[in-house]
């Protein structure tokens, strides 16, 4: 293994339940807007769309309650959605529980590159990583966005950023380990044919958990789980014997 890539939201910083508060407004009125009853807290929202970004989740949106928004409409959502939730993280980000002290043993050993690879976009990631002190550990053109860094902004499941990023750091996808959180990120990974940690840290109970880590496994061929980031290196060894 070269190279470690992981996930942002709710895998390095805690960050998704503060984004999906300000999409949650702006789903709302978008549904509102098209006539359809469904209202959507942040935490709901959060169960139905964990993973995608705001591109994917009104996608989503507009196939599960059948309507769509004019392009123009569509990319105004975006941007707004962007200055909403990198206003909150600015605020508020938390690091995930564990996630420094292994960034800070991984940078000290210099035995692996390390790289972001998320569906947020770039603004958002940089702004999360930024308030929490990890931005430090990752070179800055190492820094990837499904919605920022491609020519076609996409979302993961879509495995293109990963392949992505392995282009631009010059590595193989079998020479890195990709670290997830979400069923959509997982996904990508195993598109992409990167071998795979699963995170769960960030699950409120442990039953999510423990249900989680069995989709990671069975579903997206998790080689490790792990529930802490204390955890890690167990990981990470386990999937160099692999």
């Amino acid at each position: 293994i070269k190279e470690i890539l992981f996930d942002c939201d709710n895998t390095l910083v805690l960050s998704e339940e503060l984004a999906f508060e300000a999409c949650a407004e702006l789903a709302n009125e978008i549904l509102e807007k098209n006539g359809k009853e469904k209202r959507y807290t942040g935490p709901e929202l959060l169960v139905d769309f964990v993973g995608q970004n705001f591109r994917g989740m009104m996608t989503s949106l507009e196939k599960k309650f059948n309507f769509q928004i004019p392009e123009k409409e569509f990319d105004e959502y975006v941007n707004r959605e962007l200055g909403k939730v990198v206003e909150k993280l600015e605020k508020k980000a938390q690091p995930c529980e564990g996630s420094m002290e292994v960034l800070e043993q991984l940078h000290k050993s210099k035995k692996y590159g390390m790289a972001v690879v998320s569906s947020s976009a770039l603004s958002r990631v940089e702004a999360s990583i930024r308030k929490v002190g990890q931005d430090k550990y990752f070179p800055h053109d190492h820094v990837f966005s499904a919605a920022t860094s491609l020519e076609k902004p996409t979302s993961k499941p879509d495995p293109a950023i990963y392949l992505h990023a392995c282009k631009v750091i010059g590595v193989k996808p079998g020479e890195c380990v990709a670290v997830e959180d979400s069923r959509s990120g997982a996904t990508a990974a195993k598109n992409a044919k990167i071998p795979l940690i699963g995170y769960v840290g960030p699950y409120e109970s442990k039953e999510q958990q423990d249900k989680m880590a069995k989709m990671l496994r069975e579903e997206c061929g998790a080689i490790a789980v792990m529930y802490h980031w204390r955890e890690f290196m167990d990981c990470l060894k386990k999937v160099e014997e692999s």
